[in-house]
């Protein structure tokens, strides 16, 4: 009787504790709407004064004293912050498309989003996928000097046609153009079998580097097919796509040849390890260096869904890639699409 009772009440316990940090997760996020609506409010209402010639920005670092006192021990009523919330309004008042993206992300965020991106669509793309994954200030730092909006829209793949509607988007935000592992403790020089250690000794880093909503299956992942034995670089799962991810590691430059084994494992994946409700696996060839035209001509007729990015495992001054994007309208479709 006690062991039953004893499993009814971790069940109920654990129940109830969902239950309250449910319940707290939406107190927050709704404490983080109400907090950046006032901030909104402010800087739309210092905006107006100085705009009618009313008051300078004397008078800001006045009122930020004047809230202090008024309002002690509450933060946030620094002059510099009052200036922080008229740029905040400044930067979506006439965006109405964003105004409602920004009350769903930290004031923190915001901050580092509007000082580190001028561009409308490069901040949308920033508020949304902060939004989406939950990206912590750190995470969303790295992420804008690793350049994951350039890396993500120049992604050269064929998911618009290998792909449903359905699940093309979040694979394109999924597989980037390039990828950083400078984590890796590696010389220039290196086998992909190195290259594999490596990055299997440090999963999280490499995992974190992938986006952060992979999970690791294994290395060296054995297919048997007509009675001969194949092996995958590395498998993982995405979590949100809900389908195995093929690695497939070349330490050299983008062959065509590439396009057809990645196929032949996507092919053994989905019908020999592929779950019930799983979708289709997807495969990325991971390669030191490509030329974009050739894997642009290598995947054209490839029915599988196949991306082609590269990697690098030092630090070196960013590409200029802003020459390079789609076309605004073409980045604002891909956008819609990320909920």
């Amino acid at each position: 009787m006690d062991e039953i009772l004893s499993e009814d009440y971790r069940s109920l316990l654990t129940e109830i504790k969902d239950r309250i940090k449910a319940s707290q997760y939406a107190a927050l996020k709704s404490v983080n709407k109400a907090l950046v609506g006032l901030y909104w409010d402010i800087g739309r209402a210092i905006n107006e004064r100085q705009l009618a010639g009313l008051h300078g920005d004397a008078v800001v670092k006045r009122l930020a004293n004047d809230l202090q006192i008024e309002f002690a021990g509450v933060a946030g009523f620094s002059w510099r912050n009052l200036f922080n919330m008229r740029d905040l309004y400044l930067s979506y008042c006439n965006k109405p498309k964003l105004q409602p993206l920004v009350a769903n992300v930290g004031w923190t965020h915001n901050l580092i989003i509007i000082q580190r991106c001028s561009d409308p669509l490069e901040r949308e793309f920033y508020l949304r996928m902060t939004k989406k994954f939950g990206w912590s200030k750190n995470v969303l730092i790295h992420q804008i000097e690793n350049q994951s909006y350039e890396k993500t829209l120049l992604g050269q793949t064929n998911f618009e046609r290998a792909l449903s509607p359905k699940l093309r988007a979040q694979a394109k935000l999924a597989v980037k153009d390039e990828y950083t592992f400078d984590f890796l403790e590696m010389g220039k020089e290196h086998s992909e079998r190195e290259l594999e250690r490596s990055l299997i000794a440090r999963i999280e880093d490499f995992l974190r580097a992938m986006g952060g909503l992979f999970a690791f299956v294994g290395s060296q992942f054995r297919l048997e097919v007509g009675g001969e034995e194949f092996f995958i670089d590395l498998l993982l799962y995405h979590r949100r796509l809900r389908c195995l991810v093929a690695i497939d590691l070349k330490i050299g430059k983008f062959e065509p040849e590439f396009v057809g084994k990645m196929q032949f494992y996507l092919s053994a994946l989905d019908a020999q390890v592929r779950e019930s409700g799983e979708n289709n696996s997807i495969g990325i060839i991971l390669c030191k260096e490509k030329n974009r035209t050739i894997v642009e001509y290598a995947l054209y007729d490839a029915r599988k869904p196949i991306g082609v990015a590269t990697y690098r495992t030092i630090k070196r001054l960013p590409k200029e890639l802003k020459g390079q994007l789609p076309t605004p309208e073409e980045i604002g479709k891909l956008l819609e699409d990320v909920s």
